[in-house]
Formats: structure tokens, C-alpha cells, sequence
């Protein structure tokens, strides 16, 4: 059986991409950043996909909105995570414009479904 999010093509990228931040997070960063910044990263990744979960959930089209911008702050939180830990020298140039163009490719459809709830009450067209 299949949940209503797992169709949900943002869902699907902001769960590999928190996956893949993870692990990044736990093998490549200095020990002390795995429990400052990584952890950080973690939580900001983890949120994205959690909070898509949560409002999907949920039975009002203005509560699956609240959701869904706390998991679009959450995405960007996570791609500035990113940024600084380039910038301390953790991801190389090229990773970085790996995952910002990973975020984008969360960052369209999850705007996509906060416009249609927000302007039609979303439905069960959302999650085919």
C-alpha cells in the first residue's frame, strides 16, 4: 500500500536528498561539525519531507499550506547549510552546485503544491 506523499515527486527528492545530506553530514565533516553544523544540515533536510508528510496529512487546504512552507524555510535552510559548509571548505565548488541544483529540483514542484492548494484547495488530484 502506498501513502498519499510517496506520489509526490517533491517528496520523493526531498527524501533522497535528505538521505544523501546524511550521510555527507556523518562521513565527510570534521567530528565537531557532526554535532554542530551537520547536525544542523540533518535537521533542516530531515524537515523538508517530514513536513510534506505531516500536511499532506492534513484535512484543510490552508493547513496543508502551513506544511508545506515550513518544508519550502526547511529547503532553504538546508541549501544555505550547504553553502556555509562550502564556504568552510567541508563540499567541494562542484558539490555545492550539485545539491543546489538538487534543491531546485524539490523547489519547483513543492511551489507548484503550494499554489494549487492555496488557489484551488489542492484534492486528490495532487497525489496521482
Amino acid at each position: 500500500m502506498s501513502l498519499p506523499h510517496h506520489n509526490l515527486v517533491a517528496w520523493q527528492r526531498a527524501d533522497d536528498l535528505f538521505v544523501e545530506l546524511h550521510l555527507l553530514t556523518r562521513q565527510r565533516f570534521p567530528r565537531f561539525e557532526q554535532y554542530e553544523l551537520g547536525s544542523q544540515i540533518r535537521r533542516a533536510a530531515y524537515s523538508v519531507p517530514a513536513n510534506m508528510v505531516e500536511g499532506i496529512a492534513r484535512t484543510s487546504a490552508r493547513e496543508v499550506c502551513r506544511f508545506l512552507n515550513v518544508s519550502s524555510s526547511s529547503l532553504s535552510e538546508a541549501a544555505y547549510g550547504i553553502h556555509a559548509a562550502t564556504r568552510l571548505g567541508y563540499l567541494t565548488d562542484e558539490e555545492e552546485a550539485a545539491f543546489e541544483q538538487k534543491v531546485r529540483l524539490i523547489s519547483g514542484p513543492l511551489r507548484g503544491l503550494i499554489a494549487r492548494y492555496r488557489d484551488g484547495g489542492g484534492g486528490g488530484s495532487l497525489r496521482g
